[in-house]
């Protein structure tokens, strides 16, 4: 077997042995101690990848082995729920692993940069700082992390206060680096091999874990010490009614009679709740009410809606349960607060309904997705956390903020709550779709009790079929239904205000603070590459392109290009104040064409056709151009002049020895280069100009500056302008037109392919004057740092540059987005 069909082996065995740890791991009970050493297999896989392809494809397999392993159930509910078949939407999960799960390709491409870098602490912090900033950046459809599975020790899971589940999941990984560093370490001694190798790195694992260890103790500890007595307290009663599959009720008794028998079973759960356990507040679940409540859609619904609001006024307790929501902006998943004698206290709008199954986002939908997809959903995001009262019929309150779903694996909401005065929370779901997958049911349990930790308030949580649960302050699942129990289930929850605790304070800070530590080190590493540069003499070119012109021919291509400025300026003028920022015509494709286009390209043609290529031979400057030769004594040169006018660009004039100023102007990006290689010679060549020195080193700095493959014009304002091009329309045609290809329909293909070209004319052109206006700053800058006469004026220009990239590849399409998130 040959070396490297053995290293890819080997690479398989350990990301298949981290798999089967996760998956050991994430089953919870005692296996919770496995998330200390689990990734260890797969980091002694990175050690050994030396190239960045190799690390990227073995982070993808990793992702795609942990979907398998951990989330196997997951494709199997969605299947069953969307009715694709458990294999078809396992197949497509696995697919879409390294999307779902991005944060493997985060740390192992990190890693690896940092590994090349700096030392293995660094390498270390990087790659985990990765794994937490991806996480933050990129929601995941359930919210998970490595911390969660922590959940089951009561003692290391306090330590989400301070920095929440990312925090834990940033301790796991740095022991599990510690680890594989000591593995590392004692292989590469050999013969040398002693157990002092392993004390640094183990203690150094052996310290975080016993420093968790401590402060859970002591937080638990402060936590479970008895409370004053005299906080009002209320009886809270979670109706679990087990009434799963409405749909297939429906099919079979009809809409109302789903809602009758829905409703009959909670109202009799619910005077036995009353009745047998004193309650003061009942909490129905999730969608429990399947139509809109208050907004009743038909003489039906107004009378269940009066049915609802006298049961509550007759039973002398308030309700809180799931419903449906609506107004002009849309329809909502949500939880309505009714008051016996009062009616409809408040209701809060599901903050993140799930992705495709409850809400499209408007740039997505259209006709040809619900024809593919007819399960998704309609629903409209709502607005953020809310805090209500729950208030008992003796006047006792207290203050919850309710969290519906998916909701709670999110730890924005809960610790908004606690911010505007919530004192418990109150989580209400629909679990259903775990019912043959309870494990994925036991994951939503651990990833809500979060919450409680993080904010240290209480939980009643009520859902559908279970798991239904009370959650202390601690974290701690006091009591909860099995999957399939019809019960009801009672908490005490008391109004009572917690300390902040440092999530409250700081809100979700560990992925923010990972993010910026990674944009720190970047920035220090290029900090330190570009002062490696500049400490490193120029080197002299021995050949350098440039452009022989005379001066009619110089006037004639600066012409050419001062035309195609003004072109693009006029356009833009007319855009501003007549248009509104977009192409609505062809004629302006025309102009465009016309007088920006045309001119660039012939300027460009008359400069190819008078190229040359510029070297030193003995005692002559040769400038060989396709068709001839011209030699020019090195002698006969006593100056070059840079061109105080940069047009057609930077240049220079070269002074004859004899006194006139010889017949052609040679233009060129590198102006220092060229005088560099006459000086190489040891000829003495004068450099006249001034001012124009300055423009000068700006040009030759420019130059100098390194061009990576996405400044490529065709990539920024043909590619890159045809991306955000084909988002842009396909929103256009699906609000003008009702589809992603309503256009086509209507008016036919000739008509629809106009229109994608003036979009991608448009956002081409915008991209254009965005760039020159980014452009003008970046040559501001630098020119300011060359007039200082700053050593440092490479890395300014290098530091611009990135600016201008970040600005232009990322700031464009984030502002594309918000107008998106705002369209809908």
């Amino acid at each position: 077997m040959t070396h490297e069909r053995l290293s890819r082996w080997r690479s398989l065995a350990g990301i298949l042995a981290t798999a089967v740890l996760l998956g050991l791991y994430a089953l919870g009970g005692l296996a919770w101690i496995l998330g200390f050493v689990a990734l260890v297999p797969w980091l002694l896989v990175l050690n050994t990848d030396r190239t960045t392809p190799r690390a990227l494809a073995n982070a993808a397999l990793m992702s795609v082995a942990f979907v398998a392993a951990v989330f196997y159930w997951f494709g199997a509910a969605i299947g069953a729920y969307t009715g694709v078949g458990a294999s078809t939407a396992t197949v497509v999960l696995l697919v879409f692993a390294p999307l779902v799960q991005p944060q493997f390709i985060a740390f192992a491409l990190v890693r690896q940069w940092a590994g090349r870098r700096y030392g293995p602490v660094l390498r270390a912090l990087a790659a985990t700082c990765a794994w937490v900033a991806c996480e933050w950046l990129v929601a995941k459809p359930l919210g998970d992390t490595l911390g969660h599975g922590v959940f089951p020790s009561a003692v290391l899971r306090q330590v989400a206060d301070l920095g929440g589940a990312a925090g834990i999941t940033a301790l796991l990984l740095l022991v599990n680096e510690a680890i594989a560093f000591a593995i590392v370490e004692y292989r590469g001694r050999g013969a040398d091999r002693s157990m002092r190798v392993l004390l640094r790195p183990l203690a150094l694992a052996i310290g975080i874990v016993a420093c968790m260890a401590g402060y859970g103790a002591v937080r638990r500890a402060a936590l479970q010490a008895p409370a004053l007595a005299d906080a009002p307290t209320l009886r809270v009663a979670m109706v679990q009614a087990n009434i799963t599959d409405y749909e297939r009720l429906r099919k079979k008794i009809g809409a109302y009679g789903v809602v009758r028998q829905v409703l009959d079973t909670h109202y009799a759960l619910s005077w036995s709740a009353i009745r047998d356990h004193q309650a003061d507040v009942l909490l129905w679940s999730e969608t429990v009410y399947p139509t809109t409540f208050g907004h009743p859609r038909s003489e039906d619904g107004a009378a269940l809606d009066r049915e609802i609001q006298g049961f509550v006024d007759t039973a002398g307790v308030p309700l809180v349960f799931g419903t449906y929501d609506r107004d002009a902006q849309g329809e909502y998943n949500a939880a309505a607060f009714l008051e016996p004698g009062k009616g409809l206290l408040g209701v809060y709008r599901k903050t993140y309904p799930f992705p495709l199954t409850e809400h499209v986002p408007r740039w997505l939908d259209g006709p040809r997705l619900r024809s593919v997809l007819p399960w998704t959903g309609t629903w409209s995001p709502g607005d953020g956390a809310r805090v209500l009262p729950l208030r008992s019929a003796d006047g006792r309150e207290v203050n919850v903020v309710p969290l519906i779903c998916l909701d709670d694996v999110h730890p924005d909401l809960a610790i908004d709550g606690a911010r505007l005065g919530a004192q418990a929370i109150v989580g209400i779901s629909n679990d259903s779709w775990f019912t043959a997958y309870p494990v994925g049911a036991r994951l939503h349990l651990a990833v809500a009790a979060f919450r409680s930790i993080e904010t240290r308030l209480p939980q009643v949580r009520v859902t559908t079929n279970g798991f239904s649960a009370i959650i202390d302050d601690t974290g701690e699942v006091l009591a909860n239904t099995a999957i399939g129990d019809q019960a009801v289930l009672t908490a005490f929850v008391s109004a009572r205000d917690p300390s902040p605790t440092l999530m409250v304070r700081w809100g979700d800070w560990v992925g923010r603070a990972g993010a910026v530590f990674l944009l720190g080190l970047a920035a220090l590493a290029a900090w330190q590459s570009l002062r490696r540069r500049a400490a490193t003499a120029p080197q002299v070119e021995a050949v350098i392109t440039v452009v022989m012109l005379t001066p009619p021919w110089r006037a004639v291509i600066g012409a050419l290009r001062l035309c195609a400025g003004a072109g693009l300026l006029w356009l833009a003028f007319d855009m501003l104040t007549r248009t509104g920022l977009q192409i609505q015509s062809l004629s302006q494709l025309w102009l465009f064409a016309a007088a920006v286009l045309a001119p660039a390209v012939a300027a460009w043609v008359i400069e190819r056709a008078f190229v040359a290529q510029a070297r030193v031979e003995g005692s002559l400057l040769v400038l060989d151009q396709r068709r001839r030769r011209i030699e020019l004594p090195l002698a006969s040169i006593d100056a070059l002049r840079p061109w105080r006018i940069p047009l057609p660009g930077s240049g220079v004039d070269v002074r004859l020895s004899a006194g006139p100023w010889w017949t052609w102007s040679l233009a060129s990006t590198r102006p220092r280069a060229l005088q560099r290689l006459l000086a190489s010679t040891g000829t003495p060549v004068r450099l006249e100009g001034g001012v124009a020195n300055g423009l000068a080193d700006l040009a030759q700095n420019r130059a100098d500056a390194r061009r990576r493959r996405f400044d490529h014009p065709l990539v920024k304002f043909g590619l890159f302008a045809l991306l955000l091009a084909l988002i842009a329309f396909r929103l256009h045609q699906i609000i003008a037109f009702g589809g992603v290809f309503g256009e086509y329909y209507s008016y036919g293909l000739g008509a629809y392919l106009t229109g994608l070209l003036i979009w991608w004319a448009s956002w081409s052109i915008g991209l254009m004057l965005f760039a020159a206006v980014l452009r003008i700053a970046i040559e501001t800058v630098v020119m300011l740092a060359i007039a200082l006469r700053t050593a440092h004026a490479a890395a300014v220009r290098d530091a611009m540059e990135w600016l201008g990239r970040l600005a232009f590849y990322l700031g464009v399409p984030a502002w594309l987005a918000m107008r998106l998130l705002a369209a809908g």
